[in-house]
């Protein structure tokens, strides 16, 4: 069977292997598809399905390859993969249920990077319209209505109740048989999307079915307009008892008590992510980008969901959200009917929340029960095990081999057919019986077990599997100061905001102090790290450690004379993809040309880019529209290197990167020359490259890389992680950990209210 979703930039092409008969799914929180095959090919939206299915097959990218896609209910996947393997088109095809095997009933959820939360009814014309009569909403109100539906089922409660008061009699049955005419079109809409999808034996069916239902609804607009005297004084009473049944049930489910359980949930919600009741109160059009991301993360999870998908929900996040997110989403699990869920997310020890890890690699998806650094070593012992077995036995291998040839020759020599009938029996067991001597359970391999079929002839080979290749990032090596001293001081510097407003005196009244007393160095070589929750001024200060921001308030913020400064922004994809947008032509290679004016020739740019994972094509023929949110941050990375910078200031760069990104990142800085100044609310990331711990192993070991080599530098570099809280900036003596355990109490504190 097939399904097809053809947009405007991209045809999903979806078959999977399903049975002819109507076997419903006894779980919906279950998936369980066999034969699963995704395509995606540039689409076109006047390609009708055959041709965009022959189009999608020999022109698109395969992302799945006769796949099984297995979930079980309430567990916890983590999704992973590489950037570009194709994780967001699997969770699109899932969430869309472009995947035949997916109960059209079974509720999905999803949150997008995107951010573009649009359901089919958000759609369909109708609702489009009927949205812009809506006043704008509110966070809490928008969440509400997102996850609940409430303003419409208001709406239909208010048209039956006007036309049940109505001194017309007719006015009942007329606000009943409007109600059943728009629920129709809902409904055809969802049929019309259902045979848009489907094909072969299925999609007739779905067809069919469209057909069908296009005659109810046009019957069902017919009695709108029905004249009163056509109809019968029976079919006016039971139509205005079925009127007033109707408006029970709707009343009953916006009975206020419970709609005040659902509204308690969803600011239970808003709080943990980070909103204060103003932040509620505020209209969604106001939010920035960040705050939106945040508001959609939290009407996925009010919403009642059999498969919940989350698709990098950390990002904008500060630790708070995120240490209080992973227990939410822990807690889950205590109820019946918890739904199973999907994530994808760069941070490592936010997935550990996870049951179950879903990789997505070869075009398969593989299955590992347990977490990301068990399945790594699970992975690399293996390879070693694998790696000694082919070695002993192409060692035996070449024994027996030499073995033949000496019995070979022997037999001819003196005609002596037992050592000849001993040399072709060797020779068989090397061609029928050599390979795997363990089974995939660790018991001794039988042929006629561990490979079942008409084809026993031989065993599987010894195959090692080969490494991926890995992420790219180098890092250039700063050139020389010539005369020491730090590169950044910061003394006694307190900052506020100043305002616009008069004061009565006709002074200029001050805002509150963002930072206060605030002494800081950065030295050559040193790792400086910042953490704190959302608004408590990091942004500030590392601004005004570039220069980015106005002067200080009082204290001063001196530089070393001969210093190159990198400054990472939060804003930075936005902002390359304003100019992008500003400029269609512009490519990460046109831009940095453009910017290193000569400086640099082509082929140095184009080995910069490279080195940062933006090789080729990637570099010099893709928009930066088009360029993902993980290689827009390599294309801002490469406008800083390329100057070879003494000291990097990174603000959130870690946010649109893929986990193996992530890594290779914190292998490249760790044992970088120059000064590291981090902002980060990844504490994987800070523990590696502040801190200097090679993985979780080594958290209770102290800095795994600290003087392992003697190096005279690597021994003095300072390593020190700060809290900024209040203004005020706190060196940590326990780093990571310790801001992570007070952040902790605060969750814990926070759930028990």
């Amino acid at each position: 069977m097939t399904s097809i979703a053809s947009e405007s930039v991209s045809t999903i092409l979806c078959t999977s292997k399903q049975t002819r008969f109507d076997i419903k799914t006894a779980d919906l929180r279950e998936l369980d598809v066999d034969g699963l095959h995704i395509t995606v090919t540039a689409g076109d939206k006047k390609t009708s399905g055959a041709k965009a299915k022959a189009k999608a097959r020999s022109e698109g990218v395969e992302i799945l390859a006769n796949a099984k896609l297995r979930l079980q209910a309430g567990q916890r996947y983590a999704l992973v993969g590489r950037n570009g393997s194709g994780k967001s088109t699997l969770l699109k095809a899932i969430a869309e249920k472009l995947i035949p095997g997916i109960p059209e009933e079974t509720r999905i959820s999803i949150l997008q990077q995107t951010n573009a939360q649009i359901s089919d009814t958000d759609k369909s014309p109708w609702n489009a319209a009927s949205s812009q009569d809506q006043p704008e909403r509110c966070v809490l109100e928008e969440v509400v209505e997102k996850a609940t539906a409430r303003s419409d089922i208001e709406q239909e409660i208010k048209a039956l109740s006007n036309g049940i008061n109505d001194d017309n009699p007719m006015g009942a049955v007329r606000a009943l048989r409007s109600i059943r005419h728009n629920r129709n079109q809902r409904r055809l809409f969802q049929l019309d999307k259902d045979a848009r999808l489907r094909s072969g034996a299925r999609g007739m069916a779905a067809r069919k079915a469209l057909t069908a239902f296009e005659k109810i609804t046009a019957e069902s607009e017919a009695l709108i307009d029905q004249p009163a005297e056509e109809i019968s004084a029976e079919t006016l009473r039971d139509e205005t008892n079925e009127a007033i049944d109707m408006l029970a049930d709707l009343q009953l489910q916006v009975e206020p008590n419970r709609m005040a359980e659902v509204e308690s949930k969803a600011k239970r919600i808003l709080v943990g992510l980070g909103f204060s009741e103003n932040y509620m109160a505020k209209p969604v059009s106001s939010l920035s980008g960040g705050w939106r991301m945040r508001t959609a993360l939290a009407t996925a999870l009010l919403q009642e969901a059999d498969i919940l998908i989350l698709d990098e929900p950390t990002n904008f996040l500060d630790l708070f959200g995120i240490i209080w997110l992973q227990k939410y989403l822990q807690s889950l699990e205590d109820a019946d009917d918890a739904p199973t869920l999907i994530l994808v997310s760069h941070d490592r020890d936010f997935i550990t929340l996870c049951t179950d890890l879903l990789i997505l690699k070869d075009k398969q998806l593989t299955y590992f029960h347990g977490d990301l650094p068990t399945y790594e070593a699970s992975q690399s012992e293996r390879k070693r095990w694998l790696t000694k077995m082919k070695e002993a036995q192409d060692k035996q291998k070449a024994h027996i081999q030499q073995s033949i040839s000496n019995n070979i020759k022997a037999g001819k020599a003196s005609d002596d057919q037992n050592k000849l009938r001993q040399a072709k029996s060797r020779q068989k067991k090397l061609d029928d019986r050599w390979g795997l001597q363990v089974s995939a359970k660790g018991g001794r391999f039988k042929l006629n077990r561990d490979l079942v079929g008409y084809h026993l002839t031989a065993r599987d080979e010894i195959a090692i599997p080969q490494d991926e290749r890995p992420v790219s990032l180098i890092v250039p090596e700063p050139s020389d100061l010539r005369f020491p001293g730090p590169l950044i001081s910061v003394e006694g510097v307190t900052f506020r905001y100043p305002t616009k407003s008069k004061s009565n005196t006709g002074g200029t009244d001050s805002s509150p102090v963002v930072l206060q007393d605030v002494n800081l160095s950065v030295h050559m070589g040193d790792r400086v790290g910042i953490l704190g929750l959302n608004g408590a001024g990091k942004s500030t200060l590392v601004k005004l450690l570039v220069g980015a921001e106005a002067k200080p308030s009082s204290g001063t913020v001196t530089m070393h004379p001969r210093l190159k400064l990198g400054y990472y922004s939060q804003q930075a994809v936005e902002a390359l993809q304003a100019l992008g947008r500003g400029d269609a032509s512009l490519t990460a290679l046109s831009l940095l040309t453009r910017e290193v004016d000569g400086v640099l020739d082509e082929g140095e740019v184009r080995g910069l880019l490279g080195a940062l994972g933006l090789p080729g094509r990637v570099a010099s023929d893709v928009p930066l529209t088009k360029l993902s949110g993980g290689q827009l941050v390599r294309c801002e990375l490469a406008r800083l290197l390329w100057r070879c910078p003494h000291c990097l200031v990174l603000d959130e760069v870690t946010t649109h990167l893929d986990y193996e990104t992530v890594t290779a990142m914190r292998e490249a800085l760790s044992g970088w020359e120059g000064a590291v100044v981090l902002v980060s609310h990844d504490r994987w990331f800070v523990r590696g490259v502040v801190e200097g711990l090679v993985d979780d192993a080594d958290d209770e070991e102290g800095h795994a890389d600290d003087g392992d080599d003697g190096d005279d530098e690597e021994s003095v570099r300072r390593r020190t992680v700060y809290r900024l809280r209040g203004g005020k900036l706190t060196k940590l003596e326990n780093g990571t950990a310790e801001f992570e355990e007070s952040v902790e109490k605060r969750v814990a504190k926070m759930l028990d209210r």
